[in-house]
């Protein structure tokens, strides 16, 4: 069964995302203008088991790591954050937190185990 995560939950994981750049950032001398392109280049896209956040930078897409969006995986939870093995697949090993349980990430993916 397929299941369309909550856009809040998604939204609350971008903020967190955000938050630990402008840390970064600060940390950095990052301007912040730059800022503001990281977070409109933060990209929600759906596919059938999974939900892939992606980041652009200019013409540059990345992966930043995918949401488990189905009820009946053998192996994760509705909702387990997991790392990228490549741009079209999930590092199916651990997951690395869950939308509605808790998580701890950074701005450059789902923490390392």
């Amino acid at each position: 069964m397929t299941n369309v995560i909550d856009q809040e939950k998604i939204e609350e994981l971008f903020e967190a995302i955000v938050t630990d750049f402008e840390e970064w950032c600060g940390r950095a001398n990052i301007r912040e203008d730059r800022v503001i392109e990281f977070q409109d280049g933060l990209i929600a896209e759906e596919g059938r088991k999974y939900i892939k956040v992606i980041k652009t930078d200019g013409n540059q897409n990345t992966v930043w790591g995918f949401i488990v969006n189905v009820e009946d995986d053998k192996k994760f939870k509705y909702g387990d954050i997991l790392m990228a093995a490549g741009y079209n697949a999930p590092a199916r090993n651990k997951a690395r937190g869950n939308l509605f349980t808790g998580y701890s990430i950074q701005w450059t993916g789902p923490r390392y185990l």
